[in-house]
């Protein structure tokens, strides 16, 4: 396997929500692959793929109708998960492999995660939050040790774990000021 830098060499501007892409972005990837190699990073991506539809489905389903703070996070945070969604369909696609015909279950799964603590209140949507994120931040370190990524797709996978960090740090500052 390929040496891979720490994370935490890297810097990502988690202020940037959608990053620009452009037509010369995108790649056709994987021909000079192994089987295994390529059979792992299509269940890591098939992972994060369904992991991101849930989280923003969480979002979405966890924002209000009230014109305050929270919901413009929360708008953000949801906008931030389906540029992810995004990120990891295109990448599926540049290996030439298919999202999992099961995604529906996570989407039924951030419905309910999302509507559930939204019905609960401020309190259980940042608790949730926090909880959600620290269980990707972590699934997300698992599958970048564990999986041998092509650069551009370690990178996009890094910086998408960056930002699921900055969600838990945003989420716990606005949990303390409750």
């Amino acid at each position: 396997m390929s040496e891979k830098p720490e994370v935490s060499q890297r810097k990502y501007d988690i202020s940037i929500i959608r990053p620009e892409l452009r037509e010369a972005d995108f790649h056709l990837r994987g021909s000079d692959m192994s089987k295994p190699r390529l059979a792992a990073i299509r269940k890591g991506l098939r992972t994060l793929h369904t992991l991101e539809l849930m989280a923003l489905t969480i979002y979405r389903y966890q924002i209000t109708k009230e014109p305050d703070d929270l919901n413009r996070q929360l708008i953000a945070a949801m906008c931030n998960e389906m540029g992810h969604y995004q990120d990891f369909t295109v990448k599926l696609y540049e290996f030439g492999f298919r999202p999992s015909c099961l995604r529906w279950a996570y989407w039924l799964v951030g419905f309910s995660f999302g509507f559930g603590s939204r019905l609960l209140g401020r309190r259980a949507t940042l608790k949730t939050g926090v909880w959600v994120e620290s269980k990707a931040v972590a699934h997300y370190a698992e599958l970048l040790e564990s999986i041998d990524w092509d650069e551009e797709t370690r990178r996009v996978v890094e910086k998408n774990q960056a930002d699921e960090d900055g969600h838990i740090r945003r989420w716990r500052r606005a949990l303390e000021s409750l």
